[in-house]
C-alpha cells in the first residue's frame, strides 16, 4: 500500500464518527476490504470484510493503534497499524480462498475451534489420569480391602513421590518411565533409606499392576481403567535385596522370660495389651491392634489377615484363648467397637502407640528390644520345642498361600494352636494358667 494510501486510511480513521463501518482499503490482493468502526468506548476496531455464497461477513482483526509505525507489518502490544491490519487481511483471505469449496473462512474457524476444544478436553482428561491420581486410587483400593498397608503406602507416596517429584506426580500415569522410577529409588538410597526405596518400588509396581489387571480381572475396581496403563514401569526395575533385611532377630528364651516378667503383673491397659499380644502368639501388630469386641469369643478371637494379593481380601484368622488371655480380656472395659483404644473404643490404638508402650516398660532391660521381635521369638521357641512349621504357620497366619492350604486343607487347627500357646506360656515360666478358657 502506497504511503499516500496509508495516510488516507489513517485520516479516514481520524474522521470516524458514530458506529458506521468505513472502508479503508477495498482492493486487497486476494479479495475483500479493510474496514473500521469506532466503538462506544472510543476505540477503533478493524475488520476484514469479505463475501461468501452471496453473503457479506466481517472478521474482527483487532484494535487500531495510531502510534504504530506506518509500514510495520506486525501488530504492536497496543493493536494494529494500517500496514499490519492489511497483512492480517491478506492472511485471512488466503485461508478463505483455500477453503472456498468447504465453507471458506467460517468453516476453517470452526475446525480450529473444534481442535482447540478437543485439545483442552484431552488436557482436562489427562489431569484426572495423573500418577498422583493413580496412587490415590491404589491407596483407596487397599483401604477398601481392609489392608492396613494403605497407611504406609499413602505416607510413602505423599512424601517420596508427590512432594519429592511434583512435576512427575502431576504428569499422566502412562508417561512414567522406568528411568523416573529409578531416580526416585536412587534418591532414597542415597539418603540412607534403602528399605523405603524397596517399599516404594513394591507399592508402585502393585499400583500399576492393578491398572493392568483391570482389563482381565473383574475384582479390580473400574476406576483403574481410567488411566489407560499399558505397561508397568516399576516392574522394569529391580529391587535392591541388600535393603530387605528388616531386623527380625528373635528374642532368646531368656529375653522372652524377662519381657514376660516385666509385663505380667503390671496394671493398666498398656501392659494388658502387651500381655494379650504375647499370649496370642505374637500376632502381627497391625492386625492385633484392630481387634474388635464383635470378634472376641469365649475361647477364641478372630483377626483379619490382609497379607497377600489385595484382590483376595482380608482372611479371617482365628486364635484360641488360653484361660489367662480370656481373663485379661474380661478385665478390659468393654465399650465402643475396638478392644485396644484410648478413645473409648471409637478408634483403635496405632502400632506406634503399642510399640511405645512396650519400649516405655522395657526401657534398657533388654538390649536392642523391638516389639516386632516378639513374633519371631515366639516362633523360635515353639520350633525348638518341636512344634511343626505347619502349626506355627497357622498360629501366626503365615506360609498359608499354597494350593493345598487354600483349597484342600479345611482343618481349623484350633486344638494344635491352643496346645502351642499353652506350651509357650510354660516356656515363659507360667504354666499354671495354660488351660483352655472356659
Amino acid at each position: 500500500m502506497a504511503k499516500d494510501q496509508l495516510s488516507a486510511a489513517a485520516a479516514a480513521i481520524q474522521s470516524l464518527d458514530g458506529r458506521a463501518f468505513v472502508t479503508l482499503h477495498s482492493r486487497l490482493d486476494r479479495g475483500g476490504a479493510l474496514q473500521a468502526r469506532k466503538l462506544a468506548n472510543g476505540a477503533v476496531q478493524l475488520y476484514w470484510r469479505y463475501s461468501y455464497a452471496g453473503k457479506t461477513s466481517r472478521e474482527p482483526i483487532g484494535v487500531y493503534d495510531p502510534t504504530a509505525p506506518p509500514k510495520k507489518l506486525q501488530p504492536t502490544v497496543r493493536g494494529f497499524g494500517i500496514a499490519a491490519a492489511l497483512e492480517k487481511c491478506r492472511a485471512l483471505a488466503e485461508v478463505h480462498v483455500e477453503r472456498a469449496d468447504t465453507g471458506g473462512l467460517q468453516e476453517a474457524k470452526a475446525e480450529t475451534r473444534k481442535a482447540f476444544l478437543a485439545k483442552k478436553s484431552e488436557e482436562a482428561e489427562k489431569s484426572t489420569r495423573t500418577l498422583e491420581k493413580l496412587l490415590d486410587t491404589y491407596v483407596e483400593y487397599l483401604k477398601t480391602q481392609g489392608r492396613r498397608s494403605h497407611v504406609d503406602a499413602q505416607g510413602i507416596f505423599q512424601k517420596h513421590v508427590a512432594e519429592a517429584w511434583p512435576a512427575v506426580a502431576k504428569a499422566p500415569a502412562v508417561d512414567l518411565t522406568p528411568d523416573q522410577v529409578l531416580d526416585m529409588l536412587r534418591r532414597l538410597i542415597e539418603s540412607g533409606k534403602g528399605r523405603t526405596a524397596n517399599k516404594l518400588r513394591s507399592y508402585l509396581r502393585a499400583a500399576y499392576q492393578c491398572a493392568l489387571d483391570v482389563r482381565t480381572l473383574a475384582a479390580i475396581p473400574v476406576a483403574f481403567k481410567t488411566f489407560a496403563v499399558t505397561f508397568n514401569p516399576a516392574a522394569q526395575t529391580r529391587r535392591s535385596p541388600q535393603f530387605d533385611r528388616a531386623d527380625k532377630r528373635p528374642l532368646s528364651q531368656a529375653e522372652m522370660k524377662a519381657y514376660w516378667k516385666l509385663i505380667v503383673d503390671r496394671p493398666g491397659i498398656e501392659s494388658a495389651a502387651l500381655r494379650l499380644h504375647l499370649l496370642t502368639g505374637g500376632q502381627r501388630i497391625e492386625q492385633f491392634i484392630r481387634l474388635k469386641w464383635a470378634d472376641v469369643g469365649n475361647d477364641a478371637i478372630t483377626l483379619f489377615d490382609g497379607k497377600g494379593r489385595p484382590s483376595q481380601g482380608a482372611r479371617p484368622h482365628q486364635v484360641p484363648l488360653v484361660s489367662l488371655a480370656a481373663t485379661e480380656l474380661k478385665r478390659l472395659e468393654r465399650e465402643g467397637e475396638y478392644v485396644f483404644s484410648t478413645t473409648k473404643g471409637e478408634k483403635p490404638i496405632s502400632a506406634r502407640t503399642l510399640t511405645g508402650w512396650a519400649h516405655g516398660i522395657v526401657g534398657t532391660e533388654i538390649e536392642g528390644f523391638q516389639l516386632k521381635r516378639i513374633r519371631s521369638g515366639v516362633e523360635t521357641l515353639l520350633a525348638r520345642e518341636g512344634v511343626s512349621r505347619e502349626v506355627r504357620g497357622h498360629l501366626q497366619s503365615h506360609g498359608l498361600t499354597g494350593v493345598q492350604a487354600r483349597h484342600y486343607d479345611g482343618h481349623d487347627y484350633i486344638p494344635e494352636k491352643r496346645h502351642a500357646l499353652v506350651l509357650l506360656l510354660a516356656l515363659l515360666g507360667d504354666s499354671a494358667s495354660g488351660a483352655p478358657a472356659e
